[in-house]
């Protein structure tokens, strides 16, 4: 059966004559005179094939099928009821449910402990549940298999909604002890040493190796890792040089003994943004997780 061609408001007629057990009585619960009862009960006992209800002495019963119907008639209208009816206010604190994010560690370092500290006061049933970013983010968030994603983007689908969290630049890191990297990096020597590469999408090359390629010069990058501080506890134990995010190299640099130095070619700073599908946008959990990443990111990222 199609759906469109009945009258829904048959079930209001249904459950009121279920109720009642009495034309009458329902048409008068309903605000309808008895004979319009009566050519809605006509038109149900068609619909269902069913008298419904049937006389019984000066009174009226209900059919096996009719109280069959009543309790799930009733759950029916009370779904559809709260179909209809506008959306209660949120309250985050009542909130549960689990929120898919793509994010590298680099946005959890930064972020990480101030945006815990905010979800566990004011949502502590809510579930983040993080995963790594992918080449695919954009097609997730359309797809509605995560709910957000924390990263740097430059080709992405036109109807996503972005808002910038906050910015970050680069710095070279090599280890407090490194035997011939000082206090200074010369061009010369950040072309002569190994270089050890944060890749979190698994793709190769990257920003620095295309202002590299623009001055006709290039590195090698002897390791390639998805993960920054992975990257960094790398470096704690070798050679190696890492140009990577000063806020994420400030936060572990002491606890690893590390070193941190100005890249001696120019380096853009950049955008850390949030990414969203706009379906999201007057979803109020939704929104209120944006907002928890936007103050996250005011505290923890000035």
């Amino acid at each position: 059966m199609k759906l469109a061609s009945v009258d829904l408001n048959l079930l209001v007629a249904l459950e009121a004559l279920l109720r009642e057990g009495s034309v009458t009585k329902a048409g008068l619960s309903m605000g309808l005179s008895t004979p319009a009862m009566s050519h809605a009960l006509a038109r149900l006992r068609t619909q269902l094939d069913d008298p419904l209800l049937v006389r019984a002495g000066r009174g009226m019963v209900l059919t096996p099928r009719a109280v069959a119907l009543r309790p799930r008639l009733q759950a029916l209208l009370s779904e559809v009821g709260t179909v209809l009816s506008p959306a209660r206010t949120f309250e985050p604190a009542r909130l549960e449910r689990t929120f898919r994010i793509h994010a590298t560690d680099h946005v959890l370092t930064v972020l990480g402990t101030a945006l815990d500290r905010l979800v566990r006061r004011e949502a502590p049933a809510a579930t983040l549940q993080f995963l790594p970013n992918s080449p695919d983010d954009g097609a997730m968030l359309r797809e509605g298999s995560i709910d957000l994603a924390v990263g740097v983007y430059v080709d992405l689908p036109p109807e996503l909604r972005t808002r910038k969290l906050f910015t970050d630049r680069f710095v070279c890191v090599v280890r407090r002890d490194h035997p011939t990297v000082r206090r200074t990096l010369t061009l010369e020597q950040y072309l002569l040493l190994e270089h050890l590469q944060v890749a979190p999408r698994g793709r190769p090359g990257g920003y620095v190796d295309t202002v590299l390629a623009v001055r006709n010069q290039r590195r090698r990058v002897a390791r390639a890792v998805p993960y920054f501080l992975a990257g960094l506890q790398l470096v704690e134990g070798s050679d190696y040089v890492l140009t990577i995010s000063e806020r994420v190299a400030k936060a572990v640099a002491p606890r690893l003994k590390l070193k941190l130095l100005p890249p001696p070619l120019p380096l853009e700073p950049y955008t850390l943004t949030l990414l969203w599908h706009p379906r999201e946008d007057a979803d109020p959990a939704h929104r209120w997780l944006r907002d928890v990443f936007v103050r996250a990111a005011r505290a923890a990222a000035p």
